[in-house]
């Protein structure tokens, strides 16, 4: 799904990375001066509820209107390209390790059209699909081959060029949520470790197995950061607004002295906690590419709820830290003009402009 073309000269900048999710948009701009990169510029907007739901544009001029805002309110400097970079929601999307025979890459594109067949829901005619062959530790010494394949509906991918493309931008890439995670907070140097990456955002939370820097399961459940204030509300008899206010403000309070709002939440932690078990379970006995989660990340705008961390560290008996979306971002001693709170909710923004600066350098 890359649509660049090749290339002598270019003088034009590079794309950006853009966010687009059911309830907000998040851009990120960057670039590369010799060795280093430097963030030129970023921005997030809210968008109006009902523009997007559960990935499907409902509301195209809600969502036009929220992109141009974007690109008016972004800094520090404005994004002077159109050109972008733009995610797609991990729920239309099918993401499958399909083992094979060993084989030729020319005959690789042949079956995996028929393996597309036999594990998706969707006709090859359906479906926009990419796929790459995997090295250790998928590989087995039995005269077979891994590939990862990526299968996103094409009526869905079709809807988001046009409705962005009415915006004034010009599409030149798309990636699912979970690839760009990968890109942002996995360390290059990975090696083979196993991390599992939660994203709790607005409207639910998406699990991510990576093994080194290979996204290998996804899934996503309706548990969100808006349930959890939607509880407090509820319970202690606030408005929505005061409750997200006091989410924010003091969090869940203290563990061992349980608050209000610790006792409003309680059901819907427990919930995750017991989702994020059933999807290591799953991975161990259903996959089984490694024998440990040597890593749990937390990203996404809930993630920042003062004592969900420590909460979820406790009740799942694992060390839990938050995600660190600058890791592969060169920036030569300089301090992220996104503070570390805030950054976590950059994560997909930051590992599409990645991929953008990567492939707009290698069009030679």
């Amino acid at each position: 799904m890359g649509f660049f073309q090749k290339k002598i000269f270019d003088f034009s900048p590079p794309p950006f990375g853009l966010d687009l999710s059911d309830l907000s948009l998040k851009a990120v701009w960057l670039d590369r001066q010799g060795d280093e990169e430097r963030i030129r510029s970023f921005g997030s907007v809210p968008l109006s509820q009902g523009g997007i739901v559960d990935g499907e544009i409902l509301d195209e001029k809600a969502v036009i209107e929220a992109v141009r805002t974007l690109l008016d309110q972004a800094g520090p400097k404005k994004i002077r390209t159109r050109r972008v970079v733009c995610s797609l929601p991990e729920t239309k999307a099918f993401l499958r390790i399909v083992t094979l025979p060993k084989m030729e890459t020319e005959e690789v594109k042949e079956a995996i059209k028929w393996e597309i067949e036999a594990n998706i829901p969707l006709s090859l005619e359906q479906v926009y699909y990419d796929w790459q062959i995997l090295g250790a530790p998928f590989s087995s010494p039995d005269e077979k081959m891994s590939v990862l394949v990526v299968a996103v509906a094409r009526s869905m991918v079709d809807q988001f060029r046009f409705v962005l493309g009415k915006a004034g931008l010009d599409v030149v890439g798309l990636e699912t949520e979970s690839i760009a995670q990968s890109r942002s907070l996995l360390p290059e140097t990975h090696d083979n470790e196993t991390t599992l990456i939660v994203d709790i955002g607005d409207r639910r939370t998406s699990f991510l197995i990576s093994v080194g820097n290979i996204p290998v399961f996804t899934s996503s459940v309706p548990l969100s950061s808006q349930m959890m204030t939607d509880a407090i509300s509820k319970t202690m008899g606030l408005s929505f607004a005061e409750a997200e206010k006091l989410k924010i403000m003091t969090g869940l309070g203290s563990l061992a002295l349980p608050s209000p709002q610790l006792q409003a939440v309680a059901p819907i932690l427990e919930n995750l906690a017991i989702e994020i078990e059933r999807s290591i379970d799953f991975y161990f006995t259903g996959l089984g590419y490694s024998k440990t989660i040597d890593a749990v990340v937390l990203c996404g705008g809930g993630a920042n709820t003062q004592g969900l961390l420590p909460y979820l560290s406790r009740r799942l008996h694992r060390d839990i830290e938050f995600g660190n979306p600058w890791i592969n971002v060169k920036l030569g001693g300089a301090i992220p003009q996104i503070d570390r709170k805030r950054s976590v909710q950059y994560s997909t923004a930051i590992g599409l402009s990645l991929r953008a600066l990567d492939e707009y350098e290698s069009i030679a």
